[in-house]
């Protein structure tokens, strides 16, 4: 595992540390296990050159457990503490809760473990690191007041890579599933512009073998949802988000959908730390290998691209607010 971005040392403003919480400890907290198998993005039916510029060719994996029952307990624990800091998310999610890494401080060891980045590194068969923004991580979707809402709706995620987890037992919830799509997100694309979703036949609900158990995912990629409730009740999962190493690859994010979303006290730096981490590592790369050459257009275009996520940062930023992108419940 490496650290792209290491975590803050200190909070934003506004935020405290929650008291008398468990110390995180991998060997009791966690139990990580193997999944079944793998989904590949080309299964999903992305061509050879689309999914060659992205962070892996892994779509999803199985279900695979990541805590164990006392660690379970813990998040499920965190969860509720979190919930008197939920908000809506622009117009996709009614409840959720981001930013919590900076207030539970075992939220924020769990997010940023090594042995559950390590375990995943092998499933993405890439080399990763926890997600640069820290509020991609420990982000929490609680159920919607409403029976007839989705908790959330069909999307693809604003970041690369993430697992998403079960914090309630699934088997306990009715409804409420966790789904993906068995196509690209250019077919949902086509299918919200015709006001439809996806059809049954090609839908995926994982089962999941508990509380704090999680499938893999190329959120970028997939497209998916928590589908509505059979009836209201406590409904609970967390999403953690991660980047490839390798920043020659895709960014895969929409960072300007968080404005609307995120606590601006915390956005504006996370955003910046995160577009300067890419931008240095495209230099560096520029620095080493850049070759004598008269080509001087080539010169400018290989620039160009090695600060392009700054450069997108800072209009995106000036831009301003926009709504989130999804396709519909």
């Amino acid at each position: 595992m490496g650290v792209a971005v290491p975590f803050p040392e200190t909070q934003p403003a506004g935020y405290e540390w929650f008291e008398g919480e468990a110390v995180f400890d991998p060997e009791r907290h966690l139990q990580l296990e193997e999944p079944e198998g793998v989904v590949m993005l080309a299964d999903l039916g992305y061509d050879r050159a689309e999914v060659a510029t992205k962070a892996t060719p892994v779509a999803a994996s199985s279900p695979f457990r990541v805590l164990s029952d006392e660690g379970a307990a813990v998040m499920l624990d965190v969860a509720r503490r979190l919930r008197s800091f939920a908000r809506p998310a622009g117009n996709r999610i009614e409840r959720m809760s981001r930013g919590g890494c900076y207030r539970s401080r075992w939220l924020r060891d769990l997010c940023t473990s090594p042995e559950v980045s390590d375990h995943l590194e092998r499933i993405y068969g890439i080399a990763i690191s926890p997600h640069p923004m820290p509020v991609h991580l420990g982000h929490i979707n609680y159920e919607p007041s409403s029976i007839d809402a989705a908790i959330d709706k069909w999307h693809h995620d604003t970041l690369p890579l993430d697992y998403v987890m079960t914090v309630t037992d699934p088997a306990q919830v009715p409804g409420g599933r966790f789904e993906y799509f068995l196509g690209t997100k250019h077919e949902a694309a086509a299918l919200a512009a015709a006001d439809c979703t996806p059809s049954p036949e090609r839908i995926v609900a994982p089962e999941f073998g508990g509380a704090g158990f999680a499938i893999a995912l190329h959120g970028d990629m997939v497209v998916h949802r928590a589908a509505p409730l059979d009836r209201l009740t406590e409904r609970i999962s967390m999403v953690n988000g991660y980047v490839a190493l390798d920043v020659s690859r895709d960014d895969q994010s929409r960072t300007a959908d968080l404005i609307i979303v995120d606590d601006h006290e915390s956005l504006w730096t996370e955003w910046a730390k995160a577009a300067a981490w890419r931008s240095k590592g495209r230099l560096t790369s520029l620095i080493d290998e850049l070759e004598f050459t008269s080509d001087r257009d080539t010169v400018i275009a290989q620039l160009e691209s090695a600060v392009d996520d700054v450069q997108r940062a800072i209009d995106e930023m000036r831009t301003g607010e926009r709504m989130t992108e999804h396709y519909g419940g």
